[in-house]
């Protein structure tokens, strides 16, 4: 059909050739941008996925860039804490040449404390002048705060990461279920028991407690049985016969103003009368029980005795030199009487007065010297003197002392290491004690002669050792015998932090979870219970994509300067000059508290590289593979394929072509009925 007012073909042609246009037009955009979505009306759903994921992108770029610049900060961090540890070493060296007095001058000492002033004076320094982009890292700002501090029992601590969640605070409680102890070995006493005679001997091995009334240097009373003091008294009457009674577990001598029914073998039949108690007169059994010396170091007539009521000892030795001299070893408790050749020297008076005139020794404690008369009396210008050697003076010394019965060879081996000691017959508790205490740097062992002795180690926990080992003992020794154990072991503390079991080592106790982590170290022996809280603080590192507690890490960076830099032993500053730990005050304590500092200065390092490598580091690898994921999701949805566009682009200039040409021929069909009017 011809028509001329409506051309049919051409509005075809039109329409096909206004599709071809449309699908040209897409296909050069397209491969123009490179993006399959250009508009919303490309793909909406697309759009929302690819949005979404674009989003995602954006904010795991941000984390990468973050955790990044986290990294920085702690390699920043690490490199002026490697700097404090060098340091740290060459005080500890310094501090280790010094202790070389006898090869070092005054001077040279001197020198080596103005360079370990220089050390502290630098790591001082480092701690304020370490930053990055103008924030310190290392003078504590960085650390968490809490009130810690100020509980009490707590020593020292550590909190070296928590999550404070959205409130910006984090309430702790620590709950103790049993404290830490030490390695102990101990000796009930019988092991130096005063060896009276046989009888005496056997019937202290049954005692429940012991005592020995010392009437006068040379006489006394022996009681064993079950009572808890013993007690002398005078009623004023004379009723010529001494009693005994036991009230409140107080045994209770009393006699009358009458001398001599009251010897010391009537006292002792008198407490023999008493159920469950015996008692031996030992010595010049006419003496009488009015007569009291102080059993603490008595011989014959002379008793000394310290001002602090510490435990003291006496020894004698003979000298060729015609003066009697004395002296007092501060370590082993001992005064040593040089017995002289001359009579006059040996008079007790004498030589308690040269006790008398010795200086006082640590912390004002004073020796005192008193001499008796045969009758327990202070002796007061009598000249008393006996013609005895210095052996018959130690064996009155062993009936009146705790000594040991036989010789004696034992290892005693600690956490710190061992050492061999040989003590001869005679040889008394106290220093036994004093021996073991001079060497107890190298064995980190302690003695103590409280009850009977004791060895203790100076550390706590499961690592805390004490091991005696006899190796000789004389037949009529005691001393393996009366050993409670050979060998001992301390315990660690146990404890739970928030209800988490906490590891423990000595008093010292850490937990590490994903909330907290955290160090604390308490009292020797410790076992309360406390609390306390973390109000804010740390460094936050965001190191994910979305902003929520779970994806932020905060560290806690201690510290460094001198004053805060220390533990339990104490602080770094107390090594400079004129303070307590310097090289001229105390050498020893200053190597504890570099050794813990120098502890404590690694394991930051440790930590914060641990946190480089673990958490940031492998934060970082997880967030570049999710980004490199998530852009090739986005990349299919949203991404044009140049492939695909070309092709498209190929067909659609093909069809614009050849609708431009139809819509050419179908433009010219109303020509055609020109044709027909003519």
């Amino acid at each position: 059909m011809t028509r001329i007012n409506t051309n049919v073909s051409s509005l075809v042609a039109q329409n096909r050739l206004q599709s071809s246009n449309t699908d040209l037009q897409q296909s050069l955009t397209r491969l123009s941008t490179g993006l399959r979505i250009n508009a919303g009306s490309d793909d909406p759903a697309g759009l929302l996925a690819s949005e979404a994921l674009r989003s995602e992108i954006t904010g795991l770029t941000k984390a990468i860039s973050n955790t990044t610049r986290a990294s920085q900060i702690i390699s920043t961090a690490d490199n002026a804490l490697g700097q404090v540890s060098n340091l740290l070493s060459e005080v500890r060296g310094l501090f280790v040449e010094a202790a070389n007095t006898g090869g070092l001058s005054k001077e040279e000492i001197s020198a080596n404390q103005l360079q370990i002033d220089s050390s502290l004076e630098a790591i001082n320094r480092i701690s304020q002048t370490t930053t990055f982009q103008g924030r310190k890292l290392l003078d504590g700002s960085q650390d968490f705060i809490s009130n810690l501090g100020s509980v009490p029992g707590v020593k020292d601590f550590t909190i070296e990461q928590a999550n404070l969640g959205a409130t910006g605070n984090l309430d702790v409680e620590v709950n103790v279920q049993s404290a830490a102890s030490q390695a102990s070995v101990d000796l009930g006493g019988a092991a130096f028991d005063p060896p009276l005679n046989a009888n005496a001997a056997a019937s202290t091995e049954l005692a429940v407690n012991k005592y020995y009334h010392a009437v006068s240097p040379t006489s006394g009373i022996w009681i064993t049985g079950e009572f808890d003091t013993v007690s002398f008294v005078d009623d004023g009457n004379f009723n010529n016969f001494p009693a005994a009674s036991i009230t409140d577990g107080d045994l209770l001598l009393t006699y009358d103003s009458f001398d001599h029914p009251h010897s010391i073998s009537l006292s002792a039949s008198a407490i023999n009368s008493l159920p469950g108690i015996e008692a031996e007169a030992v010595g010049l059994t006419y003496q009488f029980t009015q007569q009291t010396v102080t059993p603490k170091a008595v011989h014959k007539s002379l008793e000394v005795s310290r001002s602090d009521g510490g435990n003291i000892a006496i020894q004698y030795t003979d000298s060729d030199q015609a003066a009697t001299a004395v002296s007092y070893d501060e370590q082993t408790n001992t005064v040593t009487v040089d017995l002289g050749t001359d009579e006059e020297e040996k008079a007790f008076l004498n030589i308690a007065q040269r006790i008398n005139d010795l200086s006082s020794f640590g912390d004002g404690v004073e020796l005192e010297a008193t001499v008796y008369d045969s009758e327990g009396n202070e002796a007061s210008g009598v000249a008393q003197r006996l013609d005895l050697t210095a052996d018959d003076f130690n064996s009155i010394n062993s009936n009146f002392e705790p000594a040991l019965h036989d010789d004696l060879v034992f290892e005693l081996k600690g956490s710190s290491g061992s050492e061999t000691f040989q003590f001869s017959s005679g040889t008394t508790n106290l220093q036994i004690a004093a021996a073991v205490n001079l060497v107890s740097d190298s064995t980190g062992v302690v003695a103590s002669t409280d009850n009977g002795l004791t060895f203790s180690s100076e550390d706590y926990g499961s690592e805390a050792l004490v091991e005696v080992d006899v190796i000789s003992e004389g037949a009529n020794g005691k001393f393996e015998d009366d050993l409670n154990v050979s060998r001992a072991q301390g315990t660690d503390i146990q404890a739970t932090v928030n209800g988490v079991e906490a590891g423990g080592k000595g008093n010292h106790f850490s937990i590490n979870t994903a909330s907290l982590d955290l160090s604390l170290t308490v009292e020797e022996g410790s076992s309360s219970n406390f609390s306390f809280r973390i109000s804010g603080g740390g460094a936050t590192f965001q190191i994910g994509p979305d902003v929520s507690s779970t994806q932020r890490a905060t560290l806690g960076i201690s510290s460094v300067s001198t004053g805060q830099l220390g533990g339990s032993s104490g602080r770094l500053y107390e090594l400079g000059s004129g303070q307590a730990k310097s090289l001229e005050n105390d050498p020893r304590g200053a190597i504890e508290v570099i050794d813990e500092v120098i502890g404590k200065v690694v394991g930051m390092r440790g930590r914060l590289g641990s946190f480089q490598s673990t958490t940031l580091e492998s934060s970082l690898i997880s967030l570049n593979e999710t980004k490199a994921n998530l852009q090739e999701a986005e990349s299919s949805i949203r991404d044009a394929d140049f492939a695909q566009e070309s092709a498209n682009l190929t067909r659609a200039q093909i069809l614009v072509q050849s609708g431009t040409n139809v819509l050419s021929l179908a433009n010219q069909n109303p020509r055609n009925v020109l044709s027909l009017l003519g």
